[in-house]
């Protein structure tokens, strides 16, 4: 089986840790470790779910991400904002107002990540009703699928193959912006990011990588954003060329529910890390998850408005974001454009290369490689004593194991000598 490299976002301030372990009691996955006073990060088991960032008391823990300067390194210079960013902002702040804000930082083009969600969806449709296997599971959380190729991997098989919003966006608009004449070298996609896994996942080589050339940290873009809201003068009024308006789908496509509501059948939207967790053990142990068509899994409370990186309350920001997707558009404008060679680009690069299983390694080394996720055996024990004194006594013991389902061995042989001391 082809081994999946990780690359993690997540990163550990070592003078600031003070080995409180609170990280480690929060993670979900276990992949937080104290080593000599100091929290550690087994790369192995860390899906980037930003638990233990949010319970760290001393900010020890952090999201690495790019030098917003890496922008001007591109003639074309292109920001790709997820509706959630949007959702950061009051309802007084417009749009216009907050685009705007962006063109000043330098951005020659603004975008919105949920322009192509119509088109996902309908590949999505496609490989669900050609799927062998159900429930068929959302690959739009990278944190979610990288918990079922290191905890569930016999579910790996059942992920839909399709780019989440932020990868087809950016394939998207590379080919409208390579076609209007701009040269591939000098156009730089940037996407603010809401959570640290869309950071690994772009960054790794496990089906996600695109055309992205950077990202950025939602709460560093909103700081610099708000900053220049609030120093513009009384009655300013914005004048910028604004991306293509969403349709009501499209802007809740990344909230709790976005997908679930969109397709026939049992559909289940299920959000925060533990809850997906409960949930799969369940559907895997247990005959109490039934006839289940389609799951749309999410690692963050109220999804992506509840990403590490954001800086709104998740519940105001969902409430936003519901708010001004009212009365917009039903039909989706993608297919309204003159960009039929770019439209046509994109369904022919929506999907992904098929996902491997990465099995959690065991704290020996071994890898679990039954689909139960079971290690099973037997073993043989043979305990001695023997009286040196009336009150020393000498222990020898041995034992034999039998396993399958890890790739250690068959046979493990143990032996142990120790002294036992009677006292009255």
């Amino acid at each position: 089986m082809e081994d999946t490299k990780f690359y993690h976002a997540l990163k550990i301030d070592k003078e600031r840790c003070i080995g409180c372990t609170h990280c480690m009691t929060k993670c979900p996955t276990r992949a937080v470790r104290i080593r000599d006073g100091k929290a550690v990060i087994r790369k192995d088991w860390c899906v980037d779910c930003g638990e233990c960032l949010k319970a760290c008391p001393t900010e020890a823990i952090y999201v690495e991400q790019d030098d917003f300067q890496k922008i001007f390194d591109y003639e074309c210079r292109v920001a790709l904002v997820p509706t959630v960013f949007i959702g950061q902002f009051s309802k007084y702040t417009t749009e216009e107002e907050i685009f705007s804000a962006l063109y000043e930082l330098g951005f020659t083009h603004v975008y919105q990540v949920e322009f192509t969600a119509d088109m996902i969806h309908r590949e999505m449709l496609r490989q669900m009703e050609q799927a062998e296997e159900k429930p068929v599971i959302s690959s739009f959380c990278p944190a979610i699928v990288r918990l079922i190729q290191i905890r569930f991997p016999a579910l790996v098989d059942n992920i839909l193959l399709v780019k989440s919003p932020v990868n087809a966006t950016a394939t998207y608009y590379h080919q409208v912006l390579t076609e209007e004449g701009h040269s591939p070298d000098q156009i730089g996609l940037f996407y603010v990011t809401p959570c640290a896994a869309k950071i690994a996942a772009l960054k790794s080589a496990d089906g996600y990588s695109s055309t992205i050339n950077g990202v950025i940290n939602m709460d560093t873009l909103y700081n610099k954003v708000y900053h220049i809201l609030q120093n513009r003068p009384k009655g300013y009024k914005p004048d910028c060329v604004l991306p293509p308006a969403l349709t009501k789908k499209e802007m809740r496509w990344s909230q709790t529910g976005g997908e679930a509501k969109h397709f026939s059948g049992r559909c289940l939207a299920i959000d925060e890390i533990h809850n997906v967790i409960d949930f799969l053990e369940r559907m895997e142990t247990t005959t109490e998850v039934r006839n289940v068509d389609f799951l749309e899994l999410r690692a963050c409370d109220r999804s992506c408005a509840g990403g590490v990186l954001a800086v709104a309350n998740r519940f105001l920001t969902a409430e936003r974001i519901m708010k001004r997707s009212m009365k917009r558009d039903k039909a989706p404008l993608i297919y309204a454009s003159e960009r039929l060679g770019a439209l046509a680009y994109l369904k022919q690069h929506i999907t992904i290369r098929p996902l491997q299983p990465n099995p959690k390694l065991l704290y020996d080394g071994s890898t679990l490689r039954s689909g139960d996720n079971f290690v099973y055996g037997g073993a043989v024990s043979l305990e001695l004593e023997s009286y040196l004194s009336n009150r020393v006594v000498l222990l020898l013991n041995a034992r034999e194991r039998c396993l399958w389902g890890s790739d250690t061995g068959k046979f493990h042989f143990q032996f142990g000598l120790g002294l036992k001391f009677l006292i009255n």
